[in-house]
């Protein structure tokens, strides 16, 4: 009977103390959601009253890139469409043909992009729910490739975009902009994406409130495209000012960012820009010894193809249609060379990384490499992290091999893109060394990825997040019903009576047995 009485008095003690952490928690996720935004521009930071938004559960962006296109679709549940770390890719569709700054050229090249086009939406189509469709939202953002077409014929990128405007507008979503981003909002939201797909953000403790993580600490982005390539870093110092750093107030927490994109050195571009070099040094035009492509592999071209472009000053003598050949030689020094030689690292010493631009140290905080990074890591298998003497090593090895060598082992890989891949892991190692200034100690802080979270990296999910005001800019997400001094002491005085009472038993029920 003594026993059955212990037990009883025990089982109470333990069901009030959970009655009472219930009736808390209840009070906690009953308080109000007080919610502002942040609105970014490329000259300033500003933070607004948050207007009423009406989020669906999906969000689509398209990613128009210099080379290609690529349709996102995001899906987040309805009842935590403000909270953090709960938006997933549901569709990733790649747009067959190359970029939209193509278009207009070819018309038999634009109608097999518009049909690719059509299909990845009549799929999107499918995966929405009809009932979802209106409040769906919908956006196009074009980057460094129409950033050029634009500068060069601003008539013609105004009819591209005029042409896709039209074309979505006529699809039952809710279409927002599409429009032409310019490189420091894609190096900011490329910074977003990764932070928040990583959770850098925001956590749920214990008491289902969402806290900003222990530390805080962010992961700086590298972002490498055809035309152009990103890299954007939170600063120790919250006073830092100048032209490439941003401010941004994201879930109650300034943020003091620098991020600059570098027109003409994504992968594609600043290729160009090395052919460029190898033609105008060489003493034959039509025909030039190209170090970076693997011996036996010889590749015909139009002038065209080589200077028609912003980011080339085309030669005294230039004849668009002059066919050149080049013939590879597989030679690693060589191809070294040619690559340093169109960067600028002479006309600043200090606090700069190229072409006399200002950038703090990138020491000693992580970065996330996605994107060409990614995938010129992938070719000489080093995805992940890795040493920078791995780098050089593994670089010199898929260089040093013969066409035939190169098809054999790295056979997966499309010959389109087989062909640059040398040229693409020297640029790599002397934009990230050479140009942002990291060395054998912070290199291994670089991670090359694609994904976070079966979500691809890039700056649509960021552009998606803050476009559509899904990233609150105060930090008042939950009120306690009482002050938190108020609120520690009744825990740490229901924990201590939980304990007394608890000792109290079993030492009554020692007695008892005695």
């Amino acid at each position: 009977m003594v026993a059955f009485r212990i037990h009883l008095y025990i089982i109470v003690e333990i069901n009030i103390y959970l009655v009472l952490l219930s009736y808390m928690k209840q009070k906690l996720c009953m308080a109000a959601f007080q919610i502002h935004f942040c609105t970014f521009e490329c000259r300033s930071s500003r933070t607004y009253s948050s207007r009423t938004f009406n989020l669906s559960g999906y969000g689509i962006v398209i990613d128009s890139g210099s080379s290609r296109s690529t349709v996102h679709l995001y899906q987040w549940p309805a009842e935590k469409q403000n909270n953090t770390g709960v938006v997933s890719q549901t569709l990733r569709c790649m747009v067959a043909g190359p970029g939209i700054s193509d278009m207009l050229v070819d018309n038999a090249q634009d109608q097999q992009s518009w049909a690719s086009i059509r299909e990845c939406m009549n799929n999107i189509t499918q995966i929405v729910p009809a009932d979802q469709h209106n409040s769906t939202v919908l956006y196009l953002g074009a980057t460094a490739g129409m950033r050029l077409l634009h500068s060069q014929n601003e008539t013609k990128s105004n009819e591209i975009l005029r042409n896709l405007q039209n074309y979505l507008q006529s699809l039952p979503f809710n279409f927002q902009n599409a429009s032409i981003m310019s490189g420091k909002e894609e190096g900011l939201y490329g910074w977003i994406t990764v932070n928040y797909l990583l959770g850098n953000f925001l956590e749920r403790n214990i008491w289902n409130m969402w806290v900003r993580p222990a530390g805080g600490k962010m992961v700086g982005s590298m972002d490498l495209g055809g035309a152009s390539t990103q890299i954007a870093f939170t600063l120790p110092d919250p006073n830092a000012q100048g032209i490439d750093i941003v401010q941004v107030s994201l879930y109650g927490y300034e943020y003091n960012i620098y991020t600059h994109s570098f027109l003409c050195y994504g992968k594609n571009e600043a290729e160009k820009r090395v052919l460029a070099a190898l033609v105008k040094n060489s003493k034959n035009a039509t025909h030039v010894t190209n170090p970076c492509f693997n011996l036996g592999y010889n590749m015909t071209v139009s002038a065209e193809s080589i200077f028609g472009t912003e980011c080339i000053e085309t030669p005294a003598d230039y004849d668009p249609k002059q066919m050149i050949t080049l013939k590879g030689s597989s030679d690693n020094g060589a191809c070294s060379d040619v690559v340093q030689s169109i960067f600028d690292v002479t006309s600043c010493t200090k606090n700069c990384s190229f072409d006399g631009v200002y950038q703090p140290s990138v020491g000693p905080g992580d970065f996330l490499a996605y994107a060409g990074f990614f995938y010129t890591a992938q070719a000489v298998e080093l995805k992940g992290i890795s040493q920078l003497d791995q780098w050089n090593s593994s670089t010199w090895e898929f260089c040093s091999w013969d066409w035939p060598t190169l098809k054999l082992k790295k056979g997966w890989i499309a010959e389109k893109y087989r062909k640059s891949y040398c040229y693409s892991a020297h640029y790599v190692q002397t934009l990230l060394v050479n140009g942002y200034k990291f060395n054998k100690d912070t290199w291994k802080h670089i991670d090359f990825q694609k994904q976070v979270h079966n979500t691809s990296i890039g700056w649509s999910l960021g552009y998606m997040l803050h476009t559509s005001n899904m990233i609150p800019a105060e930090a008042k997400l939950v009120r306690l019903p009482m002050a938190n001094s108020v609120f520690g002491g009744l825990l740490f005085l229901f924990t201590a009576l939980t304990i007394v009472s608890v000792m109290f038993l079993i030492i009554k029920a020692v007695r008892a047995c005695y």
